[in-house]
């Protein structure tokens, strides 16, 4: 062989086995921390002070713990793994998990089944995002951002496979997979509450930013008090989905969500399906404006089989669609039993037409006690006039709607996507003033990458916001116990 072939054989041989190297712990019931490992393998992780750095594919053996306990700096080489059958706990005040080079993502976590994972108040940026494969599953009050494709996950950033995995006050946000997502063949019946996510799904794929399959039979799935704000630039990305496609069931409950600005707000699909849609709030849904291919505030669609959804209290505005029903898909969206209505439509519609219901089935709907037209007394005849049923098409079912709400222009909802609320100066410098009609309590700004910046308690009237933010894009969040806008704020 000729020396110079020799020569690139070698150092093939050698990039393969730098790049391969795999670091696992000893499997005899350590709990070690990352200096420990340090001190174990220099070759595996280097310190200097607060800063950590991974040089080698981390394992974390079944019968092994790696805790975190004190604030630092991990950053990972590109094309990385830690991957964890044992126990990682991250129980700190401010962790940071990132690339060495963000250009250069490492692959991510991987958590293998029976695996106990536990993580609070970390940022995780420029992986490939969180296979979780175990049921002992927490992430709570962490920044989950700038994660990319290609790596630990493929479908969502927080990828999920079985057992009731806790998501809990996360900042999840400009990830290029979906935020949250289970696969069809999966049966998982997550807690998500509570987590800020924000323009996720930058590909552009056909996935919502909460994107999940069956659940458990016995549990149920909670989707509770979580904003999700769509990016207008990404148009395919829907708010969330729930879906029964490969066989299973679906249990839900998706309560005190505000859903906005993404291509449709909430979906149920597949039979065997049970839901309860509660005091949600979902606006502006309409960003690809194209009525046949999405746009509906709720979306409800099965083939075959039951689906049984309950739905009360949802403040539904400005959608391609207020609620569709398709196929054999069923919706109560108010009796005289169990079930008081209070749903409030508004300004849904496409092509010229308002659609506040569209029962595309052949099934007869109970919905009443609603408010078909927002901030005005309803006769029988509004209602009639922004829903689609049998007396539009004489082989679809009734929509039994008669009573409508009482007191429809006395209700205290409001518009808050168009309302004429806002602060100056914008461009702001050091202060903005505002003056709250609305009775908001809290303020919160928000950084582009969905990290919270600032918290204040504000008061009824006049305020002023001293400010001390470097240049860039932000954005205010006003909410009460009600209600929630989010305006930019552009710092000069």
């Amino acid at each position: 062989m000729k020396k110079t072939n020799l020569f690139i054989l070698l150092f093939c041989i050698s990039f393969f086995t730098l790049f391969s190297q795999t670091y696992t712990t000893p499997n005899t019931g350590v709990n070690w921390t990352l200096g420990d490992i340090a001190a174990n393998s220099p070759s595996t992780i280097t310190i200097s002070g607060i800063n950590y750095t991974l040089l080698e594919n981390l394992v974390i053996s079944e019968n092994d713990t790696v805790t975190i306990d004190s604030d630092l700096i991990l950053s990972i080489e590109s094309n990385l793994l830690i991957t964890v059958f044992g126990t990682f706990t991250v129980n700190s005040n401010d962790v940071l998990i990132t690339s060495v080079n963000q250009a250069a993502p490492y692959e991510g976590f991987r958590f293998e089944e029976f695996s106990e994972i536990n993580i609070q108040n970390t940022t995780i940026e420029y992986g490939g995002g969180l296979r979780v494969l175990t049921e002992t599953f927490t992430l709570n009050n962490c920044l989950i951002s700038n994660n990319v494709e290609g790596g630990a996950t493929t479908g969502a950033v927080i990828s999920l496979s079985r057992g009731m995995p806790q998501i809990t006050n996360n900042t999840i946000s400009l990830n290029e997979l979906a935020a949250i997502g289970s696969a069809a063949n999966s049966s998982v019946s997550a807690y998500i509450f509570n987590n800020h996510i924000i323009g996720n799904n930058l590909l552009n794929a056909n996935r919502p930013q909460i994107n999940m399959g069956p659940t458990r039979v016995a549990d149920t799935l909670k989707i509770i008090q979580n904003t999700i704000i769509g990016d207008p630039s990404v148009d395919f990305g829907g708010g969330i989905a729930v879906a029964n496609l490969v066989g299973g069931t679906i249990k839900v409950i998706i309560d005190d969500n505000i859903i906005q600005g993404n291509r449709y707000g909430l979906t149920v699909v597949g039979p065997d399906s049970f839901a309860y849609i509660r005091n949600n709030i979902i606006e502006d849904n309409d960003i690809q404006n194209i009525p046949l291919q999405g746009g509906s505030g709720i979306s409800l669609n099965t083939s075959s089989g039951i689906m049984e959804v309950i739905a009360s209290g949802n403040e539904i505005r400005r959608n391609l669609w207020g609620i569709t029903v398709i196929g054999t898909a069923a919706i109560n969206l108010g009796d005289d039993v169990d079930n008081l209505g209070g749903n409030v439509f508004s300004e849904n519609g496409n092509e010229g037409e308002l659609y506040a219901l569209y029962n595309n089935t052949t099934n007869t709907l109970l919905a009443k006690h609603n408010c078909w037209v927002e901030g005005q007394a309803n006769t029988l005849a509004d209602a009639e006039a922004v829903i689609f049923h049998q007396t539009d098409d004489g082989s679809l079912g009734e929509v039994i709607y008669d009573p409508v709400g009482v007191g429809c222009d006395n209700l205290s909802v409001t518009d808050f996507s168009e309302i004429d609320f806002s602060f100056y100066p914008n461009p702001a410098e050091d202060q903005i003033n505002f003056n709250n009609v609305y009775s908001f309590t809290r303020l919160n700004i928000y950084g582009i990458q969905g990290n919270l910046i600032l918290t204040e308690t504000i008061s009824e009237g006049e305020n002023r916001l001293q400010l001390n933010l470097p240049q860039g894009l932000y954005f205010v969040n006003f909410r009460s116990e009600n209600q929630e806008i989010v305006r930019k704020l552009l710092i000069k």
